[in-house]
């Protein structure tokens, strides 16, 4: 973590990356003095285990392998070898991902692979028999298998130390204790899941080997990462970086400078990459293919591959674009927030500011005028615990649907933090998306984004979900900023929009008297609030307004339900029995396997709600949707007889919808800054596919008022 000799450290003899460095400069004193002023930042803001977690981990690593070995030679003795194998089988545990690279903090979890021999497979031996040896283990809690992910995994806390295990089946009858997992015979004769699970270490034993300096490495890409969390743009799932990516996009930095020290190799990351020419890729050393049968990333040959946004190139055979699930929505807020860095990073070296700037977190939720609001329900934590990761993981999707069907006109910012309402009784959690109109985007005076069978899609997506039992819900309702839930803020509170209005004139003009200041900012305050509320009330009075969005199918045109159900529905979640437990048959009476809900509230088309059931329900306090989660303001296209509690239902379907971008091939990355700029949304509407029909829904829409999700051309 020192720096003590960084001044005088020599140019390296070898070149590291495709390129030659940017650069060969060392550091000043300047930039020596910065650096340690980084890294007590990084020590204060407590990114660095103590060293009894360290070794808590270490004794926690020695149990699993123990484990794994028993399960091995308990395996050969039941499959009839003789005493000499049973006495020789072995597994090995291998480390990857941030504790692989030695940049885990506090709480971090382990990344592992267990590599057994051929003789013992993953869909029975891993994913069954270990998995009921660890369960039976008082140390083991929250055991989650994920057979069915792109790279199949076994989750769980072994005495409270976070472990996501992998396993490898390799064509070797006996795994040594020295297993060479670099080389690439490792690949002979072995499935694309297991390519995919040996890649992770075999990718970070790469990172290792090319990069210049590692302790330099380590300190820039621990700071990063942090950084990445406080501006929302770390979350592999949702479409930004996960660690992986973040480290191969520092490693290259540390080619492209292979004598700067953490401060300037920080400084120097965001210049980079504000200036690069995406969809070129970021790649540590040249794509080789081994013919071993895998495919590696190609544009030239793959079509799939032109699509990628922001080619994140890992270095060990079979080369994969790390980064595939960025979107342009995605990349358009990383670009944003790439930009941020550079321009505080050029005032730490002016010394105008200071490192705590950087990390500053992003105001998510005051930066948009409209926001999707996505609740996830289940009846219980279990329950809870796999269906989140099931629409977290979907969310993604979501976004590109969206663009797709507005032409790229409202561009979607998802947020990859997770929230809980502590007034609700229910086991749930809520995620946000920021909404605007795209900048420059000419529109009509009042145009409307429709986004209801965008969502019905997404919804028939998300019942998909094989494992989904009664109970696990999701709610989607459009909030506007003024209607954030107070949970998510920082103090639980957020201050009015008049309030902040005053606060600022006041802070505008410190030198007047006090009374004549409150009376003018009070006169000021006033007005505005008319102003907003005028506004509103126009919003409102208008009955249809025209849309940007293409002409909903009729197939997917929603079935609004009224009164008692909807109400019953909504009441599920405030319900509980002795021990904080939900009885499953109470929470799906009223909806079937194959149809999931979300109950849509519009209060503001109507001054006075309905006394049906469905609207006391909503009022309830203990409910899990209200006013408070923000399942309000929607504008309704049709009558205002009794629209403060239709229930809309919506039923699954539909396939993935992959990212589309740029087609552009750049055979190499070559000089940084020569690259052409090419267009990120050339193709907003390629869908991967596409509903055609739905399964077990009636169709009753066109004899009832519909709701829109709107957001205006204001936004």
């Amino acid at each position: 973590m020192g720096v003590s000799n960084c001044a005088t450290t020599l140019p390296p003899s070898k070149q590291y990356g495709v390129t030659k460095p940017l650069s060969l400069a060392g550091p000043t004193e300047a930039d020596i003095q910065r650096t340690k002023e980084l890294e007590k930042f990084l020590v204060g803001a407590g990114l660095y285990e103590s060293a009894e977690e360290a070794a808590k981990r270490e004794r926690v690593l020695c149990q699993l392998k123990q484990i794994v070995k028993d399960w091995v030679k308990e395996l050969t003795r039941l499959r009839g070898y003789n005493d000499q194998m049973v006495e020789d089988a072995n597994a090995v545990i291998l480390t990857f991902g941030s504790y692989r690279l030695g940049v885990h903090g506090p709480g971090a979890d382990i990344d592992t692979l267990c590599v057994g021999p051929s003789y013992v497979n993953r869909e029975d031996d891993f994913f069954f028999v270990l998995h009921n040896i660890l369960a039976k283990r008082e140390e083991v809690t929250e055991l989650q298998p994920v057979p069915d992910a792109h790279v199949p995994v076994m989750k769980f806390k072994f005495d409270g130390i976070s472990i996501d295990i992998l396993y490898a089946s390799i064509s070797l009858l006996v795994v040594p204790d020295d297993l060479d997992i670099s080389s690439e015979s490792m690949l002979c004769n072995v499935d694309e899941p297991t390519v995919r699970s040996l890649n992770g270490c075999r990718v970070a034993d790469k990172i290792i080997k090319l990069v210049p300096n590692i302790e330099f490495f380590r300190t820039t890409l621990r700071c990063l990462k942090f950084w990445a969390k406080q501006r929302g743009v770390y979350s592999n799932v949702t479409g930004f970086l996960g660690g992986v990516n973040w480290a191969l996009l520092v490693a290259r930095v540390c080619q492209l400078y292979p004598n700067a020290v953490p401060s300037m190799l920080v400084s120097r990351f965001f210049r980079v990459y504000t200036q690069w020419r995406w969809p070129n890729p970021v790649m540590l050393c040249q794509i080789e293919d081994k013919e071993l049968g895998f495919s590696v990333w190609d544009p030239r040959k793959n079509p799939w591959d032109r699509t990628h946004q922001m080619p994140i190139i890992t270095p060990a055979y079979p080369c994969m674009n790390s980064s595939y699930n960025v979107s342009a929505s995605t990349l358009r807020v990383m670009t944003e927030q790439f930009q941020f860095g550079n321009n505080i990073c050029q005032e730490i070296e002016l010394n105008k500011a200071q490192w705590t700037t950087l990390f500053e977190q992003y105001p998510f939720f005051e930066s948009y005028k409209n926001y999707l609001q996505i609740d996830i329900v289940a009846a219980d934590d279990d329950d809870l615990l796999v269906w989140r990761g099931w629409v977290e993981s979907r969310l993604r999707q979501l976004t590109l649907m969206i663009e797709r069907d507005t032409y790229g006109k409202l561009q979607c910012h998802p947020y990859p933090h997770e929230y809980v309402d502590p007034s609700k009784q229910c086991a749930h959690r809520a995620f946000f998306m920021g909404l605007q109109r795209r900048p420059g985007e000419l529109v009509q005076e009042g145009q409307q984004f429709d986004i209801r069978g965008t969502v019905d899609e997404f919804r028939h997506q998300i019942n998909m979900y094989m494992y989904w039992k009664p109970g696990m819900e999701m709610l989607v309702s459009h909030v506007r900023r003024k209607q954030i839930p107070s949970y998510v803020l920082p103090d639980g509170y957020k201050q009015s929009q008049i309030a902040r209005v005053m606060s600022g004139q006041l802070a505008e003009k410190p030198s007047c008297s006090g009374s004549i200041c409150r009376s003018k900012s009070g006169e000021r305050g006033l007005k505005r609030k008319k102003e907003l509320e005028g506004a509103e009330e126009k919003q409102q009075s208008q009955d249809k307004r025209p849309s940007v969005s293409p002409p909903r199918r009729d197939s997917l045109s929603p079935e609004l339900i009224v009164g008692q159900k909807g109400g019953m529905f909504l009441q599920q979640c405030s319900s509980t029995v002795s021990g904080g437990k939900r009885k499953s048959d109470e929470i799906s009476n009223n909806f079937t396997s194959d149809k999931m809900q979300f109950a849509i509230l519009d209060k503001d088309t109507c001054a006075e709600p309905s006394n049906s059931q469905g609207a006391q329900c909503a009022e309830s306090a203990d409910g899990c949707v209200h006013r408070s989660s923000g399942v309000t303001n929607l504008v309704e296209a049709g009558t205002c007889e009794d629209p403060a509690h239709e229930l809309l239902q919506l039923s699954h379907g539909g396939h993935p919808v992959g990212s589309t971008g740029c087609i552009s091939l750049y055979s190499s990355q070559g000089d940084l800054y020569r690259a052409e700029s090419k267009s990120l949304s050339n193709n907003p509407r390629a869908p991967r596919g596409m509903l055609t029909s739905l399964d077990s829904i009636g169709s009753e829409p066109a004899q009832k008022s519909s709701i829109r999700y709107s957001v205006t051309s204001t936004a």
